[in-house]
């Protein structure tokens, strides 16, 4: 079990997907950041002024008039983030579309190195006796 174990490890696909979930993992502070700190903004400037993340609706519980999200969780209230929601959608689509641009220009790469492959000439393969070179020995070989 533990050779099947070190095999299934040592396979190529699940070392590329351990490095990718690393990478994503890296990458998520980076889309949270652009998320939270660039676009959320511009968001909220469109809307009025309007703090976007902070955006809930408390359902029940006591909550301070303009307490952020974070103070009215603290305070045990319950609440509809929708703010935080609409900003995890906001991160998805942005992660979506950064590994379909990977993807896309990955898929160029291999195509590009493939098409040179194509165009390269064949090695020739070594010139032998023709099939009539061939028929004429065997006929002079059954002459003799």
């Amino acid at each position: 079990m533990l050779q099947e174990f070190r095999d299934f490890i040592a396979k190529g696909n699940v070392m590329d997907m351990a490095v990718g979930i690393i990478i994503g993992a890296a990458f998520t502070a980076i889309v949270k950041s652009m998320v939270g700190d660039l676009i959320n903004p511009i968001i909220g400037l469109f809307l009025g002024g309007v703090d976007f993340t902070n955006s809930y609706i408390v359902l029940s519980g006591e909550v301070a008039a303009g307490a952020s999200l974070d103070a009215a969780r603290e305070a045990g209230a319950a609440v509809f983030a929708h703010g935080a929601f609409i900003m995890a959608v906001i991160n998805f689509l942005i992660i979506a579309f950064v590994v379909f641009m990977l993807v896309r220009y990955v898929n160029k790469v291999k195509e590009a190195a493939a098409k040179k492959e194509e165009e390269a000439p064949a090695p020739e393969a070594p010139a032998g006796p023709s099939e009539l070179d061939v028929l004429l020995e065997i006929r002079d070989s059954l002459k003799k």
